[in-house]
């Protein structure tokens, strides 16, 4: 028994290393990863899903069937809860981006629970991009609301006074830092979630194999284990589903938050 759990660390050392970014074609400065083959599966899931969807809409007025009413279950929760709620009266001008920020990470991290599969969220390039993206977005939206001086004073919450500067800079910061802890919450929590799956099913696995190599007391022992850590794996999976949902959602919702935030009036 002990001679197993000695094999753990190599295992998970293993299992770790499986998660760096590996070429397909070319190199590492200039190439294709398993991660870049993964984001354009999930790229074309998502298109097949929102295509199919439109299609099997525009059949009938009344949504018909389990995926267009779950469909638009998504789609409505999206529009009340992520935007409308959070957004206000500009919520039309800034759904569909939020929406799409939503759909992709989510359809990412559906595919990375998926085993053997390496989703372009499971990758701090890709999470810090979607981060820039949506900061840059924000940022847009309040320069375009306020114009340029506009925006810059209200980082000092009209606040005169020595307490004028030091708000503003403290301000200006936390912005900057919405960058990294965007990108870096999603890649983190994706990240130890993959790992503590993958090392469950090691043990799993290592258990099992006792029973394989011949039976005995120690091998039907062994084997009632590896049902042990089976059940706690397909509860963390479980799990981890709603990780992937619950990301998506954290994420979208906080691009919301600093959209409202960026357009709100003094």
């Amino acid at each position: 028994m002990e001679e197993l759990f000695d094999q753990l660390p190599d295992k998970v050392d293993e299992l770790i290393d499986s998660f760096l970014s590996i070429p397909i074609v070319g190199d590492l400065n200039v190439g294709f990863t398993q991660y870049d083959f993964w984001l354009a599966v999930a790229i074309v899931v998502l298109l097949v899903l929102m295509f199919t969807f439109i299609k099997k809409q525009s059949r009938s007025l009344v949504p018909e069937g389990r995926f267009v009413n779950g469909m638009e279950f998504v789609v409505e929760y999206t529009r009340k809860n992520m935007v409308q709620d959070i957004v206000g009266p500009t919520w039309r001008e800034h759904f569909p981006f939020i929406a799409t920020v939503f759909f992709f990470v989510l359809v990412n991290n559906i595919i990375g629970v998926i085993p053997g599969c390496h989703p372009g969220t499971g990758c701090i390039g890709v999470t810090a991009a979607l981060a820039l993206v949506s900061f840059i977005y924000f940022i847009v939206m309040g320069v375009r609301k306020h114009g340029v001086g506009g925006y810059l004073k209200t980082f000092s919450h009209g606040l005169k006074g020595p307490m004028g500067p030091a708000i503003w800079l403290v301000e200006v910061f936390s912005t900057f830092l919405r960058l990294i802890t965007l990108a870096v919450r999603l890649f983190c929590n994706l990240f130890a979630g993959h790992i503590v799956m993958g090392t469950f099913a090691i043990l799993t696995s290592l258990f099992a194999t006792q029973l394989a190599q011949g039976i005995s007391l120690m091998a039907f022992g062994s084997a009632g284990i590896s049902l042990l850590w089976l059940a706690i794996l397909i509860i963390i999976y479980v799990v981890e589903l709603l990780v992937a949902a619950i990301q998506a959602f954290v994420f979208a919702m906080l691009s919301a938050v600093y959209v409202q935030i960026a357009e709100e009036e003094e």
